[in-house]
């Protein structure tokens, strides 16, 4: 017998072992958050290889836009993966509080949240204006260089009420709003400030409606926004349940089927659609109180849209012969993490409250632990479990991507090439080579395989190959969450 329970310790062990979640898997989507630092960085910087870069961003327009997240492997700062990246470790942050924190991961988490809240705090000095993104994308991918190098322009663009951006205002919203509720049992005043900004955000986003890459043209071919009104009702949601006040929830219920709140069947959660996103949230105000009064029948809606996006996240089409959720093409797994993020917020939602099943258009019911599995079979493809046995969260296990598409990593830091890299000396030089990245992106979740399953480590290839904070971010949470 006790031969017997040795062997199954041992077992067990190796299966624990096996996939991490809440140990290297989990502190490295954090150190990437690091690693995409731009401005001044702070004594406490884990990730060594980095070093201060974009001191003097925004002040050729008499801004101080120092700080936030580059977006990927380039430099460029867009305002609304940022944004969504920064609202998603918030939601980890709140939902996921005791889970962090038995982890010891939750003040490097609320630091990840607080480098971007900053930020955006930086970016709106006036209510009705919001600084939007620094660099444009076109000349900043004509150069192959580290951030501490940068020689391409670091323009600043902005949206107000002649040039408005409902959708990047109202993501922004959003993002301060539940910030604001990660902060609060840490820092009241720090929390208090960001809901001001959160609020006078919301206002300036449903006061002056207009998608933003209307008005900022450079960003259309990098991140074109589909739509504001799943913005404008997210925003509204994270102020409700941030402040509890009748009048944001008013505002979702009211403009529930003309802003597609309860018409709209989601095929996916992402940095430009957030319908999905919104419905779970609702179904949470839903099942967590015995009754809405008048708020009911339209919550009972958003609740059965939640339920077909769940329906459609776990039926058997749509997904690779090796079981991946695949939504498109480029970056794949941005949207399969966030849909398991999603799956497993939901997941708990509907064990807390009444109603704990999800009701499918065929007739299927799902269970909380069939949402909870469904996440757990997506983060463990990622980890390695998949056709490939790679791993694709960088520096997780013994076998990931070495020549990620990422200037800072594909180039040794300053400290020990010390002289500048050029525009175009980073492209001769380090961009083609097939030598691995000389620094790991740990934690940066890539782009991923292709529908087939089929994967190559390319530094070119960044449509597979290239970490983004959007992608990123909902491991934080999806990870916790499964530890």
């Amino acid at each position: 017998l006790c031969i017997l329970v040795a062997l199954l310790s041992t077992t067990i062990a190796v299966v624990i072992a096996a996939y991490d979640y809440g140990g290297s898997a989990l502190n490295g989507t954090l150190l990437f958050f690091e690693a995409q630092r731009s401005g001044k960085l702070p004594d406490d910087q884990r990730v060594k290889w980095r070093a201060d870069s974009g001191l003097s961003d925004g002040f050729a327009q008499g801004v101080d836009l120092v700080g936030g997240y580059y977006d990927a492997g380039d430099h460029v700062k867009f305002g609304l993966p940022m944004a969504f990246s920064t609202t998603i470790l918030s939601w980890a942050a709140v939902d996921f509080r005791t889970e962090l924190l038995s982890l010891d991961q939750l003040e490097y988490t609320l630091e990840a949240i607080k480098w971007g809240t900053d930020y955006f705090i930086r970016a709106h000095p006036h209510p009705d204006l919001l600084w939007a993104q620094v660099g444009d994308g076109d000349t900043d991918h004509r150069c192959w260089e580290r951030p501490e190098d940068m020689t391409t322009p670091r323009t600043g663009y902005k949206l107000d009420p002649q040039s408005p951006g409902s959708d990047l205002v109202g993501e922004t919203a959003a993002a301060l709003a539940a910030a604001s509720l990660a902060f609060r049992r840490h820092d009241s005043a720090y929390s208090a400030v960001l809901l001001v900004h959160a609020r006078q955000l919301f206002s300036f986003a449903d006061g002056f409606r207009g998608m933003y890459d209307v008005s900022i043209q450079s960003a259309k071919q990098f991140y074109a926004s589909s739509g504001y009104q799943d913005e404008l009702l997210w925003a509204a949601t994270w102020l409700y349940l941030a402040t509890n006040e009748e009048y944001y929830l008013r505002y979702v219920i009211d403009n529930s089927a003309s802003f597609g709140g309860t018409e709209t069947e989601a095929t996916e959660f992402s940095w430009d659609d957030k319908y999905a996103g919104v419905q779970v949230l609702l179904s949470k105000v839903l099942l967590a109180e015995e009754s809405r009064g008048s708020y009911t029948s339209e919550l009972q809606k958003y609740k059965a849209k939640a339920d077909h996006f769940s329906c459609t996240c776990l039926q058997k089409g749509g997904k690779t012969p090796g079981g991946l959720l695949y939504v498109q093409k480029w970056n794949n797994l941005q949207y399969t993490s966030s849909a398991a993020f999603l799956m497993a917020a939901y997941s708990g939602y509907l064990s807390e409250g009444k109603t704990a099943v999800v009701n499918c258009p065929d007739g299927r019911q799902l269970q909380p632990l069939d949402l909870l599995n469904f996440a757990r079979s997506q983060a463990d493809y990622i980890l390695g479990k998949n056709p490939m046995s790679l791993s694709y969260l960088v520096g997780y296990g013994d076998h990931y991507p070495i020549r990620v598409h990422h200037r800072g990593a594909s180039i040794p830091s300053t400290s020990v090439l010390r002289s500048a890299v050029g525009c175009a000396e980073g492209y001769e030089v380090w961009y083609g080579s097939s030598k691995g990245n000389p620094n790991v992106i740990f934690g940066g979740l890539v782009g991923g395989p292709d529908e087939n399953d089929e994967f190559t480590d390319e530094r070119s290839n960044y449509e597979q190959n290239e970490p983004t904070l959007s992608g990123t971010a909902p491991m934080v949470g999806l990870l916790s969450k499964l530890h």
